[in-house]
Parts: structure tokens; C-alpha cells; sequence
């Protein structure tokens, strides 16, 4: 077993903030055009627009995933009031296929960082069986944990995956002389 204090999710403090301790057992990747996303890896605004393909292995066709995409850095990732704010919610997906195969309960809105830099985080986990979710009233605040354990999901994700993102231009983001 590998070091946790190599884990790029430990090391980007995503275990911790948003999820517990877990060992992936679900290939998850997620590509924006020819941009696969990869831990801590760093995307422009530009570049994250547009959703997502979003690709979920497994074995078994009848076990079905969601996918929940959050910013815990929300406004800021020095005062994150907004903790965990909701990017995406995807349900029923089944395994094997894309998310575009779920059914989509929060539409996709794109990353726009405005102070700093924050980490966008895609979350898998495994369903105990369909079932109707409703959309919360509102992105800011989301909490996955809470949200787990309202649908009964398994406690700790089948995968995640994180990159970092900045806004582009203008104040904001860290500058470098």
C-alpha cells in the first residue's frame, strides 16, 4: 500500500475537506476536449467551459454511479464560505459508459475561480440502487458527506479525481515577478 502522504488527494487536502480516506476502485476519467484530467493538475477557465466527458469503468452493467462536482474553495480558498459549492450533479449512471448515459439532477456550470487558486473535484460513488434524487435549492454549501448519507450511498467514494483552476486574467489569481 502506498504512503497516504503521497496520495495527491491527501496532498491536496480533498481527503479531508470534502471526502474521508478511500482506495479508488473505479476508473474515472474525466477529459475536457483533449485535456485529461489528472490530480492537481492545472486548467484555465477557458479550458473548463464546456462539460465534460466523463467516462466510468467497471465490470458490472447493472451497478450504477453518481458523480458530484464541487469547488471547496468557494469564494475563496482563503475564507471558503460557499464550502462545497456544487458544480454538477450526475445520477444513475450506469458503469462501463459515460455520465451523459445518467440522469443529469444539477446542469453543469462552469469553474470560474475570482480569488486564488481552487481545486474542482469529480467524486464517484457507488449506488445501492436507482433512485429519485432531488436537486438542492442552491449550489453553495453542498455537502457531500450529508449528501451520501440522505441516498444511502456507499460512504466512501469508488474514485475522485481533482485539478486546480485560477481565474485568467485580471486580479485575482497569484501573480509572479
Amino acid at each position: 500500500m502506498a504512503s497516504t502522504s503521497r496520495n495527491p488527494l491527501v496532498v491536496g487536502r480533498v481527503i479531508g475537506d470534502i471526502l474521508d480516506p478511500f482506495e479508488s476502485s473505479v476508473p474515472l476519467v474525466v477529459t475536457y476536449g483533449n485535456r485529461t484530467v489528472t490530480n492537481g493538475r492545472e486548467l484555465k477557465p477557458s479550458q473548463v467551459a464546456n462539460q465534460p466527458q466523463v467516462s466510468i469503468g467497471g465490470n458490472d452493467p447493472s451497478t450504477f454511479y453518481t458523480l458530484i462536482f464541487v469547488d471547496p474553495d468557494a469564494p475563496s480558498p482563503s475564507h471558503p464560505r460557499f464550502r462545497e459549492y456544487l458544480h454538477w450533479l450526475v445520477t444513475d449512471i450506469p458503469a462501463t459508459t459515460e455520465a451523459s448515459f445518467g440522469n443529469e439532477i444539477v446542469g453543469y456550470e462552469k469553474p470560474r475561480p475570482t480569488l486564488g487558486i481552487h481545486r474542482f473535484v469529480f467524486i464517484l460513488f457507488r449506488q445501492q440502487c436507482r433512485q429519485r434524487v432531488s436537486a438542492p435549492g442552491w449550489r453553495q454549501n453542498f455537502n457531500t458527506r450529508e449528501f451520501i448519507e440522505i441516498y444511502n450511498l456507499e460512504q466512501l467514494p469508488v474514485a475522485a479525481v481533482f485539478f486546480n483552476c485560477q481565474r485568467e486574467t485580471g486580479s485575482g489569481g497569484r501573480t509572479f515577478r
